[in-house]
């Protein structure tokens, strides 16, 4: 496919969704572009009805400048963050506001046709409830708790249940016209920290710690997913030979299941080790700090190969309070070069629960407003946005 030229109408919405541009003047400065083509571009974005004119600044002299805006009420996006024991999805606009959320205690290993039956007849309810209907989605963003293969689309292996495995998410969803985003459930949470939370820092790293575990990289502002999206594999450190092996298998809330289970405690789901850890329950609190240890030690290398700004530790498990995260900060602060840990933050994710949420519509939203399609979209004759 020819690469779109860079005078395209996708880059300047690309501007002005970023709000780094809202008016002509600000978009000249950006793009050094004449003001001819930037209003053949303005008009093609305003016929397609991608933007909306916003209204108009105010002015120290002269005629006041006129402001664009994307145009959040053009169509909806669903967005879905499943978790190893509790999935939560909602509907945002298309600049990812959200308008309603569910949630329920069914995660990965309820297997993906469950999961998926589940989450559908959830969005058509919550669709009903705003008097929208399927026609008016325009994105679908998923966060799944496993490797996805970015060249394939199909989530990769080894998956924690093998049912998951070579799955193809967005073959669930045929029954919406829209574009279709999936990534690993740690990606999307990085991605609404790092756009929501933290704008200030350009280079993170994310853990998502709950019944699972996962970690994720933010680099100069950007998801950085490796060759095939696998990156932010954190390992067990080996022992006797032992084959390597993934580090939630020692330090993960399935982990602080197995053990409370042995001690007689039913615990089903994350949200179970949440409530005993607020009622002060001595094994949860000792765990937690042990898994934190763990986690904050394999990350002491991370932190010397890529030097971030921020360490930030989301998921169920990170709504315990302070001893997960304090766990995981003494132990990667006093194994780490003391170069690295000069001025290293290491925090509770700000979104907590609706981090995953804004994370896959925000994932979706990007892929929707990708600047190629957008300026191949709208250099055809015009339509409304609802053909994606």
């Amino acid at each position: 496919m020819p690469r779109t030229p860079t005078t395209g109408s996708g880059v300047v919405l690309e501007l002005i969704r970023r709000g780094e541009a809202k008016t002509r003047s600000d978009l000249i400065e950006h793009l050094g572009w004449s003001r001819v083509t930037l209003s053949r571009r303005l008009d093609e974005l305003l016929a397609h009805g991608l933007i909306v004119r916003a209204g108009q600044l105010s002015s120290s002299g002269g005629r006041p400048p006129e402001e664009f805006a994307v145009n959040k009420d053009a169509g909806l996006i669903l967005a879905m963050d499943i978790g190893g024991s509790h999935t939560r999805l909602g509907i945002t606009d298309l600049m990812s506001n959200v308008l309603r959320e569910d949630e329920a205690d069914i995660g990965l290993y309820d297997g993906p046709d469950d999961i998926f039956e589940w989450a559908l007849q959830v969005f058509d309810f919550l669709l009903d409830a705003l008097d929208r209907d399927r026609s008016d989605v325009r994105a679908i963003g998923v966060g799944v708790p496993g490797p996805v293969d970015a060249v394939t689309g199909r989530l990769g292996s080894p998956q924690l249940d093998h049912r998951w495995e070579e799955v193809r998410v967005d073959d669930y969803f045929k029954g919406f016209d829209a574009v279709f985003a999936v990534d690993r459930d740690v990606n999307i949470l990085a991605l609404g920290e790092t756009r929501l939370s933290w704008p200030e820092y350009r280079d993170l790293t994310v853990v998502k710690v709950g019944m699972g575990l996962g970690c994720a990289f933010v680099l100069d502002g950007r998801i950085y997913r490796g060759s095939r999206g696998g990156a932010g594999q954190l390992s067990a450190p080996r022992s006797n030979g032992q084959p390597l092996q993934r580090l939630e298998a020692i330090a993960s809330g399935r982990i602080i299941q197995s053990q409370l289970e042995e001690s007689g405690v039913e615990v089903r789901t994350s949200a179970d080790i949440v409530r005993l850890a607020r009622e002060h329950h001595p094994g949860v609190l000792r765990m937690l700090e042990e898994i934190g240890r763990e986690i904050g030690e394999a990350l002491a290398d991370v932190a010397g190969l890529l030097n971030p700004q921020a360490v930030i530790v989301g998921g169920t498990l990170a709504e315990t309070g302070e001893r997960l995260t304090a766990g995981i900060r003494s132990a990667l602060l006093s194994n780490t070069h003391e170069f690295t840990r000069r001025g290293l933050v290491v925090e509770r994710a700000r979104l907590g629960d609706k981090a995953g949420v804004r994370g896959a519509s925000l994932l979706a939203q990007d892929r929707l407003f990708d600047a190629e399609r957008v300026s191949a979209l709208s250099k055809a004759p015009a339509t409304p946005l609802d053909t994606p």
